[in-house]
Parts: C-alpha cells; structure tokens; sequence
C-alpha cells in the first residue's frame, strides 16, 4: 500500500503497490488537487480543520483495532486481507492468497516482504505517514488538512504536507456519527490512487506482542543477495 513518502520510489512498483495504507491509511478518486465539491475559502478552513481535528481525536483514542480489508490498485487490481493496528506506531497487513506479502510496523520500523519472492524493503516509521496516523495524539494543525466535505452518509478529510506525505495525499473517510474509518485512498506523486476498504472492524482487542515483530534474521536472509534499503 502507498504508505510511504518520496523514499519508496526505489521500490519495485509491483511492491510499491502493496504500500496503499495506504496504513493500509484513507474511497473516493482524487485527480490531482481538491476533490470535487471541495472549496475552503480562507475563513472556512479553520472551521474545516477543527472538524478534521475532531475526528482524529476519535481515531486516535483507538487504542487498537483489527478488520479485513480490500484494496484497489491505481490498475484496478483487487486484493484483501485482515489487518491489525495497536498504538503508538504498531500494524500488520497480512494479504491473502495467491499475494504472499505482509506489511508489518512494529514502532520504529516498517518491513514490506514478501515470503514467495524473497524480499524485504525496510523504513524508518518517522519517514512514512503512518508515523502521524498511528501516533497516540494525531496532530492535524498546520496546512495538513486540505480540504473536508461532510455528507449524510460519509465525512471526507483530504491531507497533504510535504514533510510527511512526501508527493502523495491520502484521502480519509469516516462514518459521520461514530467517526469511525471506512476508507483510504493514496495518490502517489505520479497521481495513482490505491484504496483500502475496511470492514468487520473490532476496537478494544488485545494483540500477541509477536503480531508486530519484524523478523530480522529473514530480512538479513533476504537481503544477502542484495542491498537493503
């Protein structure tokens, strides 16, 4: 899933693909700038920040959560699986079959690798986005917030910020009553979108500490072949 900022376009693009989080984090298609319908003049955007701010104090007073999810590629692929997210800084992705990828954070570093292919591409947690989405206290201050439209049926929070995002935005949309996430979306610099739908979601379950562990023996296996980024 697109969950990285500019570094993770070294990956291979059949990974790079498997990064849409694109934590993975939030769907609507985005076609460059704002979405359509979405227009801040300036003295709506602090209104639309602090509604944006009050839904991520929801998010972020999830402890931990776990669901299955779908995710569409910018070519329409389709593939799923369950997920599993414990705060501060802590997720899995496991794909079902025939993927054999995981995505795993285990709060200071993020591992893509895929088993069937033998490799493994490592980054710090503070140089992706997930590092401020799964952070105890979500901070949306600052020009974050690009845009937010409110409907009957979904709440929708565009952001963006160089310095977390990188080029990509990520498009997040909530239940407007419970405030819980439905969806992602990521544009990647070169404008592909990759959503994640979420569904049979549980809050408040308690994870095996091993769920979040990064086996570095495999990595070290994976990478003597080539170099670890």
């Amino acid at each position: 899933m697109t969950i990285l900022n500019e570094t993770a376009e070294a990956i291979d693009p059949r990974r790079r693909t498997l990064l849409g989080f694109g934590l993975a984090a939030f769907g609507a298609a985005i076609l460059g700038g704002a979405l359509p319908g979405f227009s801040l003049v300036s003295g709506a955007k602090a209104a639309a920040a602090g509604a944006a701010q009050k839904i991520a104090d929801h998010f972020s007073s999830v402890q931990t959560m776990m669901g299955e999810f779908v995710q569409f590629g910018p070519r329409g692929e389709q593939t799923g699986g369950k997920f599993y997210i414990q705060r501060p800084g802590k997720i899995r992705f496991n794909y079902e079959a025939p993927s054999s990828t995981t995505v795993v954070s285990d709060g200071r570093s993020v591992v893509v690798e895929n088993i069937k292919l033998k490799t493994a591409d490592l980054y710090p947690l503070s140089k992706t986005p997930l590092k401020l989405l799964l952070d105890d206290n979500i901070d949306l201050s600052g020009d974050k917030v690009k845009s937010v439209k409110e409907e009957d049926d979904l709440t929708t929070i565009q952001l963006a910020d160089k310095s977390v995002f990188g080029s990509a935005k990520i498009t997040m949309m909530f239940d407007p009553k419970s405030y819980d996430l439905r969806q992602w979306t990521i544009t990647d610099a070169q404008g592909k979108d990759t959503t994640v739908m979420i569904f049979n979601v549980k809050q408040g379950v308690k994870f095996d500490p091993a769920l979040f562990k990064i086996n570095t023996q495999r990595l070290r296996e994976f990478n003597q072949g080539g170099t670890q980024r």
